[in-house]
């Protein structure tokens, strides 16, 4: 019994420091101690474990977290990349809430989007969950990932920095699917417009997979708050939760909580 309850607060603890590495990147040896009151020498038997398992990187004084690598495509697409750095700091965060939403044994979407993925990075470590996903960088991302079945959809590859699966092919796969959870990306939300993205195309496929899903979710920075892209996706009564960053004024979030929508700023 005694070595189960150790176990256990090892494995907490374990998970505890992803978290925090997730929401900073890295992390000092003396910030974990402090944060998780362990020992000096526990928290360095755990991060010497979770480097076996792939997950983190020692570095003088403390950890690093480990970044899915980037295959050749979407390492040299400078559009993907300059959207992958707008704004990191709040997208890991928005990814890390986000992700405490998803439950063992959910059937959980992602559409395609740099907020998404930082969704999507933060189930790596977890057991018995169904991921659809449009993205197709998401998918390469998740698809080693032991816990986790990945299914991408059909449809053409729209690269326009953002590796999606669009039009009619993804649409008729995700008409068959039904999913717990959607995580949505946007290039812009406000209450007039909806939510709303670049390409036409892409708020097609991004429709049907909230018109499939019980719960929808908006992950987007404080930027996108009151702007509007070209291509409308849906109006904002039709999500649930909206997760921003806490740079989001009270003003801005507002006339989203008088239409009922849940707002977490992270």
């Amino acid at each position: 019994m005694l070595g189960r309850q150790v176990t256990m607060k090892s494995n907490a603890r374990h998970d505890q420091i992803l978290v925090e590495l997730r929401k900073k990147g890295a992390i000092s040896l003396e910030e974990l101690i402090e944060r998780l009151g362990a020992s000096a020498a526990s928290i360095r038997r755990d991060l010497s474990k979770l480097q076996k398992q792939g997950l983190i990187r020692r570095t003088h004084g403390g950890a690093a977290l480990i970044e899915p690598l980037l295959y050749e495509p979407f390492r040299y697409d400078s559009l993907f990349q300059t959207r992958l750095q707008h704004r990191p700091t709040e997208k890991r965060r928005i990814g890390v809430a986000a992700a405490e939403l998803i439950q063992e044994h959910d059937t959980v979407g992602f559409t395609a989007g740099t907020t998404t993925t930082q969704v999507a990075r933060n189930i790596r470590n977890r057991r018995n969950l169904r991921v659809i996903t449009n993205a197709i960088n998401i998918a390469m991302e998740l698809c080693n990932c032991e816990g986790l079945q990945t299914f991408v959809t059909g449809g053409f590859v729209q690269w326009a920095g953002s590796f999606s699966m669009v039009g009619q092919g993804a649409i008729n796969f995700l008409n068959d699917i039904y999913m717990d959870k959607v995580f949505l990306s946007a290039c812009g939300i406000g209450i007039e417009r909806g939510v709303t993205v670049i390409e036409p195309e892409e708020s097609l496929t991004f429709r049907a997979m909230i018109r499939q899903a019980k719960l929808r979710v908006v992950v987007a920075d404080s930027s996108k708050l009151g702007v509007v892209s070209p291509a409308f996706v849906c109006p904002v009564t039709d999500i649930n939760i909206l997760i921003t960053d806490a740079r989001a004024s009270d003003k801005a979030i507002a006339p989203f909580l008088e239409r009922g929508i849940e707002v977490k700023r992270v």
